[in-house]
């Protein structure tokens, strides 16, 4: 807690001085990208004590939301300052004309995996990233998909060499091979980004984006995984009460495996999630199989745990009211208008920015 003290205190001392757009670019950069402060302080979340860990994430995002905050407001500061400097020392045409002004929006899918992220941080899972060209043994093999599994015909799959050695991977799930090969167990993350599959139509794109947990430790069973996705989807879609249902289904890489379904009902005209006898497939999950665990030496006598995996396009769609997956690649700026998100916004909670 001392150290986001720290972090906060150095930040609010330094933006109380006199700074150039290129001072704040640069503190930005210090704070949030890849490797800042902040960034960092997040993916570490999964080593801090679980007493400790749901605490820490609240008041890691409210440092967070508190520096966005004021950079935005030093960078309005700024840009007065200098309008007010150009008009005392220019002489001004007041009959020009007036110049548009287009302000940048958010894309959705960039909204809900920050909205995805921040809900699971606050009940102790830390980000993992992983490469978009992915190895065979990765994305299949060590995932115990079957050498004659449909997912590795070349129809399915974008391979990238003769070999199909190398490939674009079909999920976030190598990621969770990574993470386990590299560290040792307990491990409770999760893995939002970019996948790739031979596929395009409506509901279909060849690039889409997919959020894979993974909790791995001690004594874990189907009742954790039921309680972790009751709290995120009630979470996600801002509800009391969810209806939820697991249908049986088959994963290589999970056993047993179920399909998730949500209880939703249409009311002039709109999905309302929550409410109703109709039903609705969200994602997918069940126990991790044990050959997986055994391919990344993690003894399955000890530890046992469950995987999920969602499609991040298809809940922006569902949060959002978005009825084509195709609108969020097309560049679009009149789409993204509408449906984007303002930055400049001040932050309505902890998750995301008002609309």
């Amino acid at each position: 807690m001392s150290d986001l003290k720290n972090i906060r205190e150095q930040f609010l001392s330094k933006l109380k001085n006199d700074l150039s757009i290129e001072e704040i670019n640069n503190f930005k950069t210090e704070l949030f990208g890849k490797n800042g402060l902040i960034s960092s302080k997040f993916k570490s979340l999964g080593s801090i004590p679980e007493i400790d860990r749901k605490q820490f994430a609240t008041n890691l995002n409210q440092i967070k939301d508190e520096l966005q905050n004021l950079i935005s407001i030093k960078i309005d500061e700024i840009n007065t300052k200098k309008i007010n400097e150009k008009l005392e020392k220019e002489k001004v045409d007041v009959s020009l004309p007036g110049r548009p002004f287009a302000r940048g929006k958010i894309h959705p899918v960039s909204q809900t995996i920050d909205e995805i992220s921040s809900i699971f941080s606050e009940i102790g899972f830390s980000v993992e990233e992983g490469p978009d060209v992915e190895n065979e043994y990765n994305n299949f093999t060590a995932l115990n998909t079957p050498d004659n599994h449909p997912a590795r015909d070349m129809h399915d799959t974008f391979y990238l060499d003769e070999r199909k050695e190398l490939l674009l991977r079909t999920h976030t799930s190598p990621v969770q091979i990574r993470t386990m090969l590299k560290d040792k167990p307990p491990f409770k993350i999760i893995a939002p980004g970019r996948t790739y599959r031979s596929d395009s139509d409506q509901t279909h794109a060849p690039m889409f984006h997919q959020v894979e947990g993974l909790h791995i430790d001690k004594n874990i069973n189907m009742g954790h995984l039921k309680g972790c996705l009751n709290y995120f989807i009630k979470e996600f879609f801002e509800v009391d009460k969810i209806k939820m249902r697991f249908r049986p289904s088959h994963f290589p890489f999970t056993e047993p495996s179920a399909e998730v379904d949500i209880g939703y009902e249409i009311k002039d005209g709109k999905i309302v999630i929550g409410e109703g006898d109709k039903w609705l497939e969200i994602l997918g999950c069940g126990m991790v199989h044990p050959n997986v665990l055994r391919n990344v030496r993690v003894d399955t006598s000890i530890y046992q745990g469950y995987a999920f995996g969602i499609g991040i396009d298809r809940l922006a769609m569902l949060k959002y009211g978005i009825n084509d997956l195709r609108a969020f690649f097309e560049c679009d700026y009149r789409w993204l208008s509408h449906f984007g998100f303002d930055p400049l916004d001040v932050p309505t909670n902890y998750r995301g920015l008002s609309r």
